[in-house]
């Protein structure tokens, strides 16, 4: 729903106002902290005095460079869009406590982080930080990033910890957990699909998705009712490369026919040798 160019950037929009209000009215007036680079760029801001918004721009710029020349170009100026957006809207926006109690604003904060982060995903982009490297380590290999950003974020949490006081440090633990979760349920993270493409235009769909670092299966289709011959494309990807590949599909053959299903594995070489 969300893969159309204009929603998308309208999504990304919306979930930068979430993502915002987030940290200025639950998060920063209670000092705590959320995941991945937001955190490191909190934690930074809360004990240098610097501005988390300017912090956060700066952190992401080196993988948004990187991601520039990695990813797919849609997803990366999506993820440029939020990051950007955000940034200025951390700057300009007034820190107000709406409440005081720190795990109210533990759950609320992580709630509008999380609604926004899974937004910014649904919509083909991301919020920046470890989902674009995660989305670059995903491109090249079949690696669950999973243990690894509990790690990371984990090291951030001991960090704060160690800093500030344990109950911060644990109010924060309360915060990462209730936004992944919402995240998850909106969007399922470095999950694998399979797309199963109907197609009467093989050449030209087939040009377009070989250019690409998945490998592509064709094969031949007979439609049971019609007992008209078609080709079929199949090919699996990430949910991070999804929208961008829906977008391919239907500017090339509108009236094809697409079925998606998730893919519990992958056995064997997951992208395509140049």
């Amino acid at each position: 729903m969300l893969h159309r160019t204009p929603l998308s950037v309208l999504a990304v929009l919306a979930s930068t106002l979430l993502f915002s209000a987030g940290f200025n009215f639950f998060l920063v007036p209670q000092q705590l902290l959320t995941g991945g680079v937001s955190g490191i760029a909190m934690m930074i801001g809360y004990f240098a005095d610097l501005n988390i918004g300017l912090m956060l721009f700066l952190f992401n710029l080196p993988l948004m460079i990187w991601g520039w020349f990695v990813i797919g170009r849609r997803f990366i100026v999506l993820s440029i869009l939020f990051v950007t957006v955000s940034s200025w809207l951390l700057h300009v926006m007034p820190v107000l406590p709406v409440i005081d109690d720190p795990l109210l604003g533990a759950v609320f904060g992580g709630v509008l982080v999380g609604i926004a982060t899974g937004v910014a995903l649904r919509a083909g982009g991301s919020s920046g930080g470890f989902d674009i490297l995660g989305s670059i380590v995903t491109k090249s290999r079949d690696f669950p990033l999973g243990s690894t950003l509990f790690v990371l974020n984990g090291l951030v949490i001991l960090s704060m910890g160690v800093l500030e006081g344990w109950e911060a440090a644990l109010y924060s633990m309360i915060s990462i957990y209730v936004s992944g979760r919402i995240v998850d349920a909106i969007h399922v993270r470095h999950v694998k699909v399979t797309l199963f493409i109907v197609t009467r235009r093989k050449e030209e769909l087939l040009e377009k998705l070989m250019a690409r670092p998945r490998g592509v299966t064709l094969l031949k289709s007979v439609g049971a009712f019609t007992h008209v011959e078609n080709d079929m494309l199949m090919t699996v990807v990430t949910r991070y490369e999804l929208a961008e590949l829906r977008k391919i599909i239907r500017e090339t053959d509108p009236d094809c026919f697409v079925s998606i299903v998730e893919t519990a594995g992958v056995i064997g070489s997951f992208r395509r040798d140049w």
